[in-house]
């Protein structure tokens, strides 16, 4: 590894907004959240050379690069909240490589009176997987979402199915109670999660289909009719490629959005936001196609865990793959913005020499509450 001066290091550290966890976080130098040590912070966090920063008045939200995985700036990543409808895009990404998208599915009566947004099932034998895809990430279908449940074996399964999914992408904040994101009590995901779902999720093409599709046909009794994707910056900001937005009575609004310009993949996400949060969505994807390869990175998107691949010593058992540990709780459900026990520290305090050597290497390597929609 090449060694830099001591003068250049310190001259880097003091270009970032450092941010010291509350007492409520573990301590962010001997066991740092995932992504880096300054994500465990709840204020905001980025380079402060940078272009100034948007306003949003989202509780949480991060700017990464798909590509690269660098985030660029992040407001309590790890915060935990309500996800909403956003919760799909892991049910997608859980099911797509699981069903068989040619099977016709007969929805239950269960699934068809499913509460909120909804696509109009009725219990007959006359959609395929592939249209139920479309109707849970274009229109946000509950039905559809329970309907592929079934079609994968049951709620039960399913949902273990996307809780180990959201283990293996390293998505640690995200817990699945519903397949289609209505409240419920102990579910919870983060904005840095949202964003490790979605990259995961583009990597696929027929997820990439499914969100991208901006008007498709659908099946009803007799014949078809219409749906239309519910992204409204699909078709108007450039390069738009998806993903998923949410909104319940408790959640609040959250979305997913990803455009690509000029080769490279930008990601936003925000949760429990009050308003409208779409102009604020494009200024953050704006900001974030600026930024990409002139910030600095303030932490990464994490891989996947890579398969593990047990040894049986000779005349043992198989050696157990190592335990991954779970990061610390940024915020509660109940988090907001301006929680208490943040502040912000130059360069002489101990949080920016804590996270000095990943700063340094990310710059060397980059060249239910209600009706839900």
């Amino acid at each position: 590894m090449k060694h830099v001066p001591m003068i250049g290091a310190l001259a880097l550290a003091a270009s970032l907004t450092f941010v010291v966890p509350s007492p409520a976080v573990a301590d962010a130098y001997d066991n740092p959240p995932i992504g880096g040590a300054l994500l465990g912070g709840r204020g905001v966090i980025v380079d402060q050379t940078a272009r100034k920063l948007p306003k949003t008045e989202a509780s949480a939200f991060v700017v990464a690069d798909a590509d690269t995985g660098e985030v660029l700036a992040a407001k309590n990543p790890h915060g935990r909240f309500l996800p909403a409808s956003t919760l799909k895009a892991l049910t997608a990404l859980t099911l797509i490589p699981k069903l068989d998208r040619k099977k016709m599915v007969k929805p239950s009566q269960d699934a068809c009176n499913q509460e909120g947004s909804a696509v109009g099932l009725t219990p007959r034998k006359i959609y395929t997987v592939d249209d139920l895809f479309r109707a849970l990430m274009m229109v946000s279908g509950n039905d559809a979402a329970v309907a592929l449940a079934e079609a994968n074996g049951g709620l039960p399964k399913t949902l273990a199915d996307m809780n180990a999914e959201a283990r293996r992408i390293q998505a640690m904040d995200t817990v699945a109670k519903t397949p289609n994101g209505l409240d419920k009590p102990g579910q919870s995901s983060s904005a840095y999660d949202l964003a490790l779902i979605a990259r995961a999720g583009l990597a696929d093409p027929a997820f990439r289909k499914y969100v991208g599709t901006k008007v498709a046909d659908f099946p009803a009794p007799k014949g078809h009719y219409q749906i239309a994707n519910h992204n409204r910056l699909l078709g108007r900001y450039p390069g738009m490629l998806g993903v998923k937005n949410g909104w319940t009575s408790k959640a609040l609004g959250s979305f997913i959005g990803a455009a690509r310009r000029d080769g490279h993949t930008i990601i936003v996400t925000v949760m429990r936001h009050e308003g409208s949060f779409w102009p604020e969505v494009q200024d953050l994807l704006d900001w974030g196609f600026a930024a990409r390869g002139r910030t600095a990175a303030v932490g990464t998107l994490v891989g996947p865990i890579p398969a593990a691949k047990p040894t049986r010593p000779v005349g043992g058992p198989p050696t157990p793959a190592p335990a991954v540990s779970r990061p610390a709780d940024a915020a509660g459900e109940s988090s907001s913005a301006g929680a208490a026990g943040v502040a912000v520290i130059g360069v002489a305090a101990l949080g920016g020499l804590a996270w000095l050597g990943y700063g340094l290497r990310r710059r060397r390597s980059r060249g239910r509450g209600s009706a839900q929609v």
